[in-house]
Protein backbone atom coordinates (compact mmCIF):
# COMPACT_ATOMS: atom_id res chain seq x y z
CA UNK A 1 0.00 0.00 0.00
CA UNK A 2 2.93 2.29 0.71
CA UNK A 3 4.56 1.99 -2.87
CA UNK A 4 1.30 2.34 -4.56
CA UNK A 5 0.86 6.04 -2.29
CA UNK A 6 4.36 6.82 -3.14
CA UNK A 7 4.22 5.76 -7.08
CA UNK A 8 1.12 8.00 -7.25
CA UNK A 9 2.63 10.91 -5.19
CA UNK A 10 5.69 10.62 -6.88
CA UNK A 11 3.94 10.11 -10.72
CA UNK A 12 1.58 13.20 -9.95
CA UNK A 13 4.63 15.62 -9.10
CA UNK A 14 6.38 14.63 -12.24
CA UNK A 15 3.28 14.87 -14.38
CA UNK A 16 2.83 18.56 -12.82
CA UNK A 17 6.05 19.36 -13.23
CA UNK A 18 6.10 18.74 -17.42
CA UNK A 19 2.80 20.62 -16.86
CA UNK A 20 4.31 23.86 -15.62
CA UNK A 21 7.42 23.62 -17.44
CA UNK A 22 5.24 23.48 -20.49
CA UNK A 23 2.95 26.49 -19.42
CA UNK A 24 6.55 28.93 -18.53
CA UNK A 25 7.50 27.23 -22.40
CA UNK A 26 4.54 29.03 -23.97
CA UNK A 27 5.66 32.28 -22.03
CA UNK A 28 8.79 32.22 -22.70
CA UNK A 29 9.77 31.93 -19.13
CA UNK A 30 11.94 30.27 -17.00
CA UNK A 31 10.16 27.58 -15.11
CA UNK A 32 12.16 27.59 -11.96
CA UNK A 33 9.99 29.62 -9.99
CA UNK A 34 7.18 27.67 -11.27
CA UNK A 35 8.65 24.42 -9.62
CA UNK A 36 9.39 26.35 -5.97
CA UNK A 37 5.81 27.21 -6.01
CA UNK A 38 4.77 23.78 -6.59
CA UNK A 39 7.16 22.71 -3.68
CA UNK A 40 5.58 25.31 -1.38
CA UNK A 41 1.91 24.28 -2.26
CA UNK A 42 2.56 20.66 -1.00
CA UNK A 43 4.92 20.86 1.92
CA UNK A 44 5.11 21.80 4.91
CA UNK A 45 1.75 24.20 5.58
CA UNK A 46 1.17 24.07 1.42
CA UNK A 47 -2.29 23.40 0.08
CA UNK A 48 -1.79 19.30 -0.14
CA UNK A 49 1.48 18.03 2.19
CA UNK A 50 3.02 14.97 0.48
CA UNK A 51 3.81 11.94 3.37
CA UNK A 52 4.94 8.89 1.39
CA UNK A 53 7.35 10.34 -1.50
CA UNK A 54 9.50 12.75 0.35
CA UNK A 55 12.11 10.47 1.64
CA UNK A 56 12.28 9.72 -2.89
CA UNK A 57 12.54 13.34 -3.48
CA UNK A 58 14.71 14.16 -1.13
CA UNK A 59 17.06 11.41 -2.82
CA UNK A 60 16.00 12.77 -6.66
CA UNK A 61 17.00 16.15 -5.19
CA UNK A 62 20.44 15.24 -4.37
CA UNK A 63 20.93 13.54 -7.63
CA UNK A 64 19.51 17.19 -9.46
CA UNK A 65 22.36 19.05 -7.81
CA UNK A 66 24.68 16.56 -9.17
CA UNK A 67 23.54 16.45 -12.32
CA UNK A 68 23.59 20.43 -12.44
CA UNK A 69 27.23 20.61 -11.45
CA UNK A 70 28.24 17.92 -14.11
CA UNK A 71 26.29 19.62 -16.57
CA UNK A 72 27.96 22.94 -16.04
CA UNK A 73 31.47 20.81 -15.91
CA UNK A 74 30.85 19.31 -19.16
CA UNK A 75 30.46 23.12 -21.12
CA UNK A 76 34.76 23.60 -19.90
CA UNK A 77 37.42 22.47 -20.86
CA UNK A 78 39.96 23.08 -18.33
CA UNK A 79 42.14 25.00 -20.71
CA UNK A 80 39.18 27.10 -21.18
CA UNK A 81 38.54 27.73 -17.29
CA UNK A 82 42.95 28.05 -16.81
CA UNK A 83 42.30 30.48 -19.52
CA UNK A 84 39.71 32.65 -18.11
CA UNK A 85 40.86 32.45 -15.18
CA UNK A 86 43.85 34.05 -16.02
CA UNK A 87 42.42 36.66 -18.37
CA UNK A 88 39.09 38.14 -16.55
CA UNK A 89 39.98 37.38 -12.87
CA UNK A 90 39.63 40.93 -12.33
CA UNK A 91 35.92 41.09 -13.06
CA UNK A 92 35.69 37.65 -11.05
CA UNK A 93 36.53 39.76 -8.18
CA UNK A 94 34.62 42.81 -8.66
CA UNK A 95 31.60 40.30 -9.49
CA UNK A 96 32.20 39.00 -6.16
CA UNK A 97 33.22 42.20 -4.10
CA UNK A 98 29.90 44.07 -5.63
CA UNK A 99 27.24 41.23 -5.44
CA UNK A 100 28.79 39.23 -2.40
CA UNK A 101 28.85 41.97 0.47
CA UNK A 102 25.41 43.18 -0.06
CA UNK A 103 23.95 38.97 0.82
CA UNK A 104 26.69 39.16 3.87
CA UNK A 105 25.69 42.43 4.85
CA UNK A 106 21.54 42.01 5.42
CA UNK A 107 22.37 38.60 6.87
CA UNK A 108 24.21 40.51 10.00
CA UNK A 109 22.16 43.44 9.90
CA UNK A 110 19.29 41.05 10.50
CA UNK A 111 21.36 39.33 13.38
CA UNK A 112 21.81 35.86 11.69
CA UNK A 113 25.18 35.65 12.50
CA UNK A 114 28.60 35.15 10.31
CA UNK A 115 27.84 31.57 8.96
CA UNK A 116 24.63 32.72 7.66
CA UNK A 117 26.19 35.69 6.05
CA UNK A 118 28.66 33.44 4.17
CA UNK A 119 26.05 31.50 3.14
CA UNK A 120 23.93 34.60 1.82
CA UNK A 121 26.70 36.27 0.08
CA UNK A 122 26.91 33.23 -1.82
CA UNK A 123 23.65 33.19 -2.68
CA UNK A 124 23.26 36.53 -4.06
CA UNK A 125 26.81 36.17 -5.47
CA UNK A 126 26.32 33.56 -8.20
CA UNK A 127 24.21 33.88 -11.35
CA UNK A 128 22.10 31.42 -12.94
CA UNK A 129 24.25 30.20 -16.10
CA UNK A 130 20.68 28.08 -16.97
CA UNK A 131 18.87 30.93 -17.07
CA UNK A 132 21.29 33.09 -18.44
CA UNK A 133 21.93 30.59 -21.21
CA UNK A 134 18.40 30.47 -22.13
CA UNK A 135 18.06 34.36 -22.40
CA UNK A 136 20.90 34.83 -24.73
CA UNK A 137 19.79 32.45 -26.98
CA UNK A 138 15.96 33.66 -27.21
CA UNK A 139 17.24 37.08 -27.46
CA UNK A 140 19.54 36.11 -30.47
CA UNK A 141 22.70 37.46 -28.77
CA UNK A 142 25.21 34.63 -28.99
CA UNK A 143 26.90 35.70 -31.71
CA UNK A 144 26.99 39.26 -29.91
CA UNK A 145 30.46 40.83 -29.14
CA UNK A 146 29.91 40.97 -25.47
CA UNK A 147 28.60 37.33 -24.75
CA UNK A 148 31.66 36.16 -24.69
CA UNK A 149 32.20 38.48 -21.49
CA UNK A 150 29.17 37.23 -19.69
CA UNK A 151 30.59 34.02 -20.25
CA UNK A 152 33.75 34.31 -19.16
CA UNK A 153 32.08 36.42 -15.95
CA UNK A 154 29.72 33.13 -15.47
CA UNK A 155 32.95 30.66 -16.14
CA UNK A 156 34.77 32.33 -12.94
CA UNK A 157 31.75 32.22 -10.44
CA UNK A 158 31.60 28.27 -11.44
CA UNK A 159 34.86 28.05 -10.99
CA UNK A 160 34.95 29.81 -7.53
CA UNK A 161 32.43 27.48 -6.13
CA UNK A 162 35.00 24.45 -6.42
CA UNK A 163 36.58 26.72 -3.67
CA UNK A 164 33.09 28.26 -2.41
CA UNK A 165 31.35 25.20 -1.61
CA UNK A 166 33.52 23.21 0.81
CA UNK A 167 34.05 26.32 2.63
CA UNK A 168 29.85 26.53 3.32
CA UNK A 169 30.06 22.97 3.82
CA UNK A 170 32.47 22.95 6.54
CA UNK A 171 31.18 26.31 7.80
CA UNK A 172 27.65 24.76 7.90
CA UNK A 173 28.42 21.58 9.79
CA UNK A 174 30.04 23.27 13.04
CA UNK A 175 33.53 21.78 12.10
CA UNK A 176 36.66 23.61 14.26
CA UNK A 177 39.30 25.87 12.34
CA UNK A 178 41.61 23.20 12.03
CA UNK A 179 38.94 20.24 10.59
CA UNK A 180 37.69 23.21 8.47
CA UNK A 181 41.18 24.08 6.62
CA UNK A 182 41.87 20.53 5.93
CA UNK A 183 38.61 20.26 4.07
CA UNK A 184 39.56 23.45 1.98
CA UNK A 185 42.91 22.08 1.60
CA UNK A 186 41.54 19.04 0.35
CA UNK A 187 39.07 20.45 -1.84
CA UNK A 188 41.99 22.86 -3.80
CA UNK A 189 44.15 19.93 -3.91
CA UNK A 190 41.32 17.58 -5.80
CA UNK A 191 40.56 20.59 -7.60
CA UNK A 192 44.32 21.74 -8.93
CA UNK A 193 44.89 17.97 -9.30
CA UNK A 194 41.86 17.56 -11.64
CA UNK A 195 42.44 20.72 -13.48
CA UNK A 196 46.31 19.16 -13.80
CA UNK A 197 45.33 16.07 -15.27
CA UNK A 198 42.61 17.28 -17.43
CA UNK A 199 44.80 19.70 -18.92
CA UNK A 200 47.70 16.99 -20.06
CA UNK A 201 45.94 13.80 -19.82
CA UNK A 202 42.33 15.12 -20.86
CA UNK A 203 42.08 13.17 -24.34
CA UNK A 204 43.11 9.70 -21.89
CA UNK A 205 40.47 10.41 -19.61
CA UNK A 206 37.61 11.10 -22.67
CA UNK A 207 39.36 7.65 -24.03
CA UNK A 208 38.90 5.42 -21.39
CA UNK A 209 34.79 6.99 -20.95
CA UNK A 210 34.27 6.79 -24.84
CA UNK A 211 31.71 4.37 -25.95
CA UNK A 212 30.08 4.32 -29.58
CA UNK A 213 27.25 2.62 -27.64
CA UNK A 214 24.77 5.76 -25.72
CA UNK A 215 24.24 3.16 -23.12
CA UNK A 216 27.38 2.31 -22.18
CA UNK A 217 28.40 5.60 -22.22
CA UNK A 218 25.14 7.02 -20.36
CA UNK A 219 26.20 4.34 -17.31
CA UNK A 220 29.73 4.87 -17.07
CA UNK A 221 29.49 8.47 -16.98
CA UNK A 222 26.58 9.00 -14.97
CA UNK A 223 28.15 5.83 -12.60
CA UNK A 224 31.70 7.68 -12.26
CA UNK A 225 30.39 10.97 -11.32
CA UNK A 226 28.07 9.47 -8.43
CA UNK A 227 30.93 7.32 -7.45
CA UNK A 228 33.45 10.69 -7.56
CA UNK A 229 30.30 12.90 -5.64
CA UNK A 230 30.00 10.38 -3.01
CA UNK A 231 33.93 9.97 -2.06
CA UNK A 232 34.10 13.87 -2.00
CA UNK A 233 31.16 13.94 0.23
CA UNK A 234 32.34 10.97 2.44
CA UNK A 235 35.78 13.46 2.92
CA UNK A 236 33.35 16.67 3.72
CA UNK A 237 34.37 18.21 0.56
CA UNK A 238 31.26 18.62 -1.47
CA UNK A 239 29.51 16.14 -3.72
CA UNK A 240 28.49 19.09 -6.13
CA UNK A 241 32.06 20.07 -6.48
CA UNK A 242 32.98 15.90 -7.07
CA UNK A 243 30.29 15.93 -9.87
CA UNK A 244 31.75 19.41 -10.99
CA UNK A 245 35.25 18.38 -11.53
CA UNK A 246 33.93 15.56 -13.55
CA UNK A 247 32.56 17.58 -16.02
CA UNK A 248 35.36 18.77 -16.49
CA UNK A 249 37.77 16.16 -16.63
CA UNK A 250 35.83 15.00 -19.73
CA UNK A 251 36.20 16.69 -23.24
CA UNK A 252 35.90 16.55 -27.02
CA UNK A 253 33.27 14.20 -28.43
CA UNK A 254 32.72 12.44 -25.20
CA UNK A 255 31.52 15.64 -23.42
CA UNK A 256 29.16 16.46 -26.09
CA UNK A 257 28.02 12.42 -25.91
CA UNK A 258 27.52 12.85 -22.34
CA UNK A 259 25.77 16.18 -22.55
CA UNK A 260 23.28 15.14 -25.29
CA UNK A 261 22.26 12.12 -23.05
CA UNK A 262 22.27 13.39 -19.74
CA UNK A 263 19.94 16.52 -20.48
CA UNK A 264 16.85 14.94 -19.85
CA UNK A 265 18.21 13.49 -16.86
CA UNK A 266 19.72 16.87 -15.69
CA UNK A 267 16.39 18.52 -16.34
CA UNK A 268 13.94 15.80 -14.47
CA UNK A 269 16.06 16.14 -11.60
CA UNK A 270 16.70 19.68 -11.37
CA UNK A 271 12.91 20.13 -11.33
CA UNK A 272 12.54 17.37 -8.36
CA UNK A 273 15.58 19.27 -6.51
CA UNK A 274 13.33 23.10 -7.00
CA UNK A 275 10.19 21.03 -5.64
CA UNK A 276 12.22 19.59 -2.52
CA UNK A 277 13.46 23.17 -1.69
CA UNK A 278 9.81 24.47 -1.85
CA UNK A 279 8.77 21.66 0.30
CA UNK A 280 10.99 22.67 3.01
CA UNK A 281 10.17 26.11 3.40
CA UNK A 282 6.69 27.21 5.07
CA UNK A 283 4.73 29.66 2.80
CA UNK A 284 3.45 31.21 6.00
CA UNK A 285 7.50 32.25 6.58
CA UNK A 286 7.53 34.05 3.26
CA UNK A 287 5.69 37.35 4.33
CA UNK A 288 7.97 38.28 7.19
CA UNK A 289 10.78 38.05 4.90
CA UNK A 290 9.28 39.52 1.38
CA UNK A 291 10.57 43.23 2.32
CA UNK A 292 14.25 42.20 2.96
CA UNK A 293 14.03 40.21 -0.14
CA UNK A 294 12.83 42.67 -2.26
CA UNK A 295 15.45 45.56 -1.15
CA UNK A 296 17.96 42.56 -1.32
CA UNK A 297 16.42 41.89 -5.32
CA UNK A 298 16.90 45.51 -6.28
CA UNK A 299 20.57 46.32 -4.93
CA UNK A 300 22.34 42.66 -6.09
CA UNK A 301 20.14 43.73 -9.47
CA UNK A 302 21.60 46.88 -9.91
CA UNK A 303 25.55 45.65 -8.62
CA UNK A 304 24.65 43.13 -11.22
CA UNK A 305 24.52 45.38 -14.37
CA UNK A 306 27.37 47.63 -12.89
CA UNK A 307 29.74 44.50 -12.83
CA UNK A 308 28.35 43.80 -16.18
CA UNK A 309 29.41 46.90 -17.50
CA UNK A 310 32.29 46.91 -15.69
CA UNK A 311 33.36 43.51 -17.10
CA UNK A 312 32.90 45.11 -20.84
CA UNK A 313 34.33 48.41 -21.01
CA UNK A 314 37.29 46.25 -19.73
CA UNK A 315 37.11 44.21 -22.86
CA UNK A 316 36.85 46.85 -24.96
CA UNK A 317 33.35 46.71 -25.87
CA UNK A 318 30.23 49.57 -26.68
CA UNK A 319 28.41 50.91 -24.60
CA UNK A 320 25.09 49.63 -26.10
CA UNK A 321 27.09 46.28 -25.08
CA UNK A 322 27.94 46.89 -22.25
CA UNK A 323 24.49 47.58 -20.93
CA UNK A 324 23.43 44.80 -22.32
CA UNK A 325 26.43 42.63 -20.63
CA UNK A 326 25.16 44.07 -17.04
CA UNK A 327 21.20 43.07 -17.96
CA UNK A 328 22.14 39.62 -19.33
CA UNK A 329 24.28 39.02 -15.30
CA UNK A 330 20.74 39.99 -12.91
CA UNK A 331 19.09 36.67 -12.90
CA UNK A 332 19.83 34.01 -9.95
CA UNK A 333 18.64 30.40 -9.80
CA UNK A 334 19.35 27.12 -9.20
CA UNK A 335 22.99 27.74 -7.37
CA UNK A 336 21.64 30.49 -5.26
CA UNK A 337 19.03 27.41 -4.33
CA UNK A 338 22.27 24.85 -4.09
CA UNK A 339 23.73 27.06 -1.71
CA UNK A 340 20.88 28.24 0.26
CA UNK A 341 20.02 24.43 0.87
CA UNK A 342 22.94 23.45 2.63
CA UNK A 343 22.12 26.21 4.89
CA UNK A 344 18.57 24.73 5.25
CA UNK A 345 19.49 21.01 5.28
CA UNK A 346 21.77 22.21 8.73
CA UNK A 347 19.56 24.36 10.18
CA UNK A 348 21.29 27.44 10.14
CA UNK A 349 18.82 29.79 10.58
CA UNK A 350 14.99 29.17 9.61
CA UNK A 351 14.50 32.41 8.02
CA UNK A 352 17.33 32.05 5.51
CA UNK A 353 15.52 29.25 3.18
CA UNK A 354 12.56 31.48 2.91
CA UNK A 355 14.19 34.48 2.17
CA UNK A 356 16.34 32.48 -0.26
CA UNK A 357 12.97 31.11 -1.91
CA UNK A 358 11.45 35.27 -2.59
CA UNK A 359 15.17 36.47 -3.20
CA UNK A 360 14.98 33.92 -6.54
CA UNK A 361 11.75 33.60 -7.46
CA UNK A 362 11.95 37.77 -7.53
CA UNK A 363 15.06 37.88 -9.58
CA UNK A 364 14.28 34.36 -11.96
CA UNK A 365 11.73 36.82 -13.11
CA UNK A 366 13.34 39.92 -13.20
CA UNK A 367 16.66 38.60 -15.16
CA UNK A 368 15.08 38.23 -19.01
CA UNK A 369 12.99 41.54 -18.60
CA UNK A 370 16.19 43.18 -17.48
CA UNK A 371 18.69 41.75 -20.23
CA UNK A 372 15.89 42.54 -22.58
CA UNK A 373 15.35 45.90 -21.41
CA UNK A 374 18.27 47.53 -19.54
CA UNK A 375 20.02 48.74 -22.73
CA UNK A 376 17.13 50.51 -24.40
CA UNK A 377 16.46 51.89 -21.29
CA UNK A 378 20.10 53.37 -20.40
CA UNK A 379 19.80 54.98 -24.46
CA UNK A 380 16.61 56.81 -23.60
CA UNK A 381 17.63 57.69 -20.30
CA UNK A 382 21.25 58.61 -21.83
CA UNK A 383 19.43 60.51 -24.56
CA UNK A 384 16.99 62.69 -22.06
CA UNK A 385 20.02 63.86 -20.27
CA UNK A 386 21.43 65.63 -23.20
CA UNK A 387 20.87 68.93 -23.06
CA UNK A 388 18.73 70.50 -26.01
CA UNK A 389 21.28 71.68 -28.35
CA UNK A 390 20.33 75.82 -28.82
CA UNK A 391 19.16 76.85 -32.44
CA UNK A 392 22.09 78.11 -34.74
CA UNK A 393 23.09 81.77 -34.42
CA UNK A 394 21.27 83.20 -38.09
CA UNK A 395 24.40 84.89 -40.55
CA UNK A 396 25.15 88.50 -40.94
CA UNK A 397 23.98 88.14 -44.33
CA UNK A 398 20.56 86.55 -43.58
CA UNK A 399 19.77 88.60 -40.67
CA UNK A 400 20.07 92.10 -42.56
CA UNK A 401 17.72 90.83 -46.14
CA UNK A 402 14.53 92.29 -45.87
CA UNK A 403 11.68 89.89 -45.53
CA UNK A 404 9.30 89.85 -48.54
CA UNK A 405 5.90 90.65 -48.51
Amino acid sequence: MHSAVLLIEFGSIILGLGLLGRFAGRFQLSPIPLYLLAGLAFGEGGLLPLGASEEFVAIGAEIGVILLLLMLGLEYTATDLVSNLKTHYPSGLVDCALNALPGAAVALLLGWGPVAAVVLAGVTWISSSGVIAKVLGDLGRVGNRETPVILSVLVLEDLAMAVYLPIVTALVAGVGLMAGSVTLAIALGAAGLVLFLAVRYGRLISRFVSSDDPEKLLLVVLGLTILVAGVAQQLQVSAAVGAFLVGIALSGEVAEGAHTLLSPLRDLFAAVFFVFFGLHTDPSSIPPVLLPALGLAVVTALTKIATGYWAARRAGISVKGRWRAGGALVARGEFSIVIAGLAVAAGIEPSLGPLATAYVLILVVLGPLTARYTEPVATWWARRREPSRPEPAPRAAEAEAPVAD
